[in-house]
């Protein structure tokens, strides 16, 4: 690979990165904030059902969205180093698509780890508990869906990108 190609080469951890951002800032302002179906604790012994457990779920809450804060940050100064350089083209397809990508890969994980294995909360803590796991696995498989469709925009967004680089 040139130099010159190099230069120009989309850089796919920034778009990733931001989707993990992204997606976890929806998942704690829309199911943490306005939909309240879950804190980060509220399956770890601290349920949302009294004064002094809220305090402790909005603090982790907000360590949460901290850390979200940081990959939003991180995406950006990628993207920034890249973007920064001589002319570029890039498909809108590759930007989505990255972000897609590492938005699923936010819930995949989030869901594995959070959600299955530490049991630390579940998506909606609102319906009997033996639903739970349904709203689990459908958040799963939206990740799943989102990583996929961003795979596939982002190979799209990679030929259309190659295809003008080479004709100009």
């Amino acid at each position: 690979m040139t130099s010159n190609k190099k230069d120009r080469a989309f850089p796919t951890s920034a778009g990733i990165v931001l989707g993990l951002g992204l997606g976890g800032f929806f998942d704690g302002i829309v199911l943490h904030q306005i939909l309240q179906w879950h804190h980060m604790l509220t399956s770890a012994g601290y349920p949302a059902t009294s004064i002094e457990n809220l305090k402790i779920n909005t603090v982790w809450d907000g360590f949460f969205h901290a850390s979200t804060y940081l990959f939003i940050a991180l995406g950006l100064v990628l993207l920034w180093r890249t973007a920064h350089r001589s002319h570029l083209w890039w498909s809108a397809k590759l930007m989505v698509g990255t972000v897609l990508m590492g938005f699923g890969l936010f819930n995949l994980v989030e869901g594995l780890i959070d959600h299955q294995l530490l049991g630390i909360h579940h998506v909606n803590e609102t319906v009997p508990v033996a639903q739970w796991v349904y709203w689990d696995m459908g958040f799963l498989l939206w990740g799943a869906a989102m990583l996929g469709g961003g795979w596939v925009l982002y190979r799209s967004g990679r030929r259309e990108s190659s295809r003008r680089t080479l004709s100009r």
